[in-house]
């Protein structure tokens, strides 16, 4: 009796003395990689805007600019059917029309022309005054909307993005009532922000690959 004992004391100790052995630490989670896009809200719907890489400055200034809320409550004041729409303006935010086209942050962005980028249907570009070297306004902007695109404007005016959905909102807005010069009777406002999508999520989105 006393060596049975003993056995299942031994027992009992090699079963509870022993210290219980740690989880397996999980797997660290790896972020899914993420690329910015512009969203760009009116009361036609929303459009979204790819920004290229090969032109950094350009998408550098155009998400520095959303992400501050430049944008928000300027007006697109320049709509002509088959060719673009304008917006970006800050002057456009108030009630004087006659000063639109002609406002922006005061300063302009070098061109930066890339052979493979042109006026195709859906192309975003930089508005400008004219100046012997093209650089772009600091602010305003135009979409393609010329279903046959606007190559006349190639290597003359910097493309630096493209819409990627809702490219029918663009053309809807460009059908607009109008005045004589090309500004919509009824304010078209827009909100733009950037987000974030992963590569799955271009693809099945807007059926986009980089």
């Amino acid at each position: 009796m006393k060596s049975k004992l003993i056995l299942w004391v031994a027992i009992l100790g090699s079963l509870f003395g022993c210290k219980k052995s740690n989880p397996s630490t999980p797997d660290p989670v790896i972020p899914v990689p993420t690329e910015k896009i512009i969203e760009i809200k009116t009361s036609f719907g929303t459009m979204y805007m790819w920004l290229y890489k090969q032109t950094p400055k350009h998408r550098a200034n155009f998400l520095a600019l959303a992400d501050s809320g430049y944008f928000d409550g300027t007006t697109f004041h320049r709509i002509i059917k088959d060719f673009v729409i304008q917006g970006g303006d800050p002057n456009s935010k108030d009630q004087d029309t006659t000063n639109d086209g002609d406002g922006g942050p005061n300063y302009t962005i070098p061109a930066e022309f890339v052979d493979s980028l042109k006026h195709d249907y859906g192309a975003i570009g930089a508005a400008r005054t004219n100046n012997p070297a093209k650089a772009s306004s600091g602010s305003q902007f135009y979409i393609v909307t010329n279903v046959n695109g606007d190559h006349f404007l190639d290597k003359n005016y910097t493309v630096f993005g493209k819409i990627i959905g809702g490219l029918d909102i663009a053309y809807t807005i460009s059908l607009q009532a109008k005045n004589a010069k090309d500004r919509p009777f009824a304010d078209i406002k827009m909100d733009v922000n950037s987000i974030e999508k992963t590569a799955e999520q271009l693809k099945t989105e807007f059926n986009f690959k980089e």
